[in-house]
């Protein structure tokens, strides 16, 4: 199976779901998906993340919330530029959470310095830790800065193993109701 059948199949089962929220129809977007608040907080609390000072977490609407979360809690976030690649905001406050609102609430940065883990949005994430993002944009091939790469997933986006090659692997997946550490 290629992996575009696998993304299609699964934004349209959320979409069939209701599962999804603005950007709708989800297809070519990491969904936004419905729980996304209580898969931060599961990822926030869990006992290789409550240490974490400094992440990198990735512009998609799905991860608003953790980035709200953690700025609440006194987190540093690293969020890539939209516009610039290769150029990060530099957050500290939450009021910079929304898009919008990081070059008010953000400084530019050239390097996330000093960032213990890293938060991506996905499509399709295996329990063996495969990763599908939506095949193009920032992190669509995991990011090579040496830490920990996590992500959060709706029920309908989580399966067992990948039928094809992932984009990248994650160390820790983080759903509504749990937090799923891959062997």
């Amino acid at each position: 199976m290629l992996a575009g059948d696998v993304r299609d199949f699964v934004w349209d089962t959320l979409a069939r779901a209701r599962a999804v929220s603005y950007p709708l129809p989800p297809h070519g977007h990491n969904p936004n998906f419905n729980g996304a608040k209580a898969a931060a907080v599961q990822l926030l609390a869990h006992e290789r993340l409550v240490g974490a000072r400094v992440l990198v977490v990735g512009p998609e609407r799905a991860l608003l919330p953790l980035r709200k979360l953690a700025l609440a809690e006194g987190r540093v976030l690293f969020v890539p530029h939209q516009k610039k690649e290769g150029r990060y905001w530099r957050l500290g406050d939450e009021r910079g959470a929304q898009l919008s609102s990081m070059p008010a609430f953000g400084e530019e940065v050239e390097a996330p310095n000093g960032a213990q883990a890293v938060v991506l949005a996905s499509v399709v994430v295996a329990r063996d830790g495969g990763r599908l993002s939506k095949g193009f944009g920032w992190g669509a091939r995991g990011v090579p800065l040496g830490v920990p790469q996590l992500t959060l997933a709706h029920p309908i986006m989580l399966r067992d193993r990948l039928p094809c090659e992932p984009d990248s692997r994650v160390d820790l997946i983080a759903t509504p109701r749990e937090v799923i550490a891959p062997a």
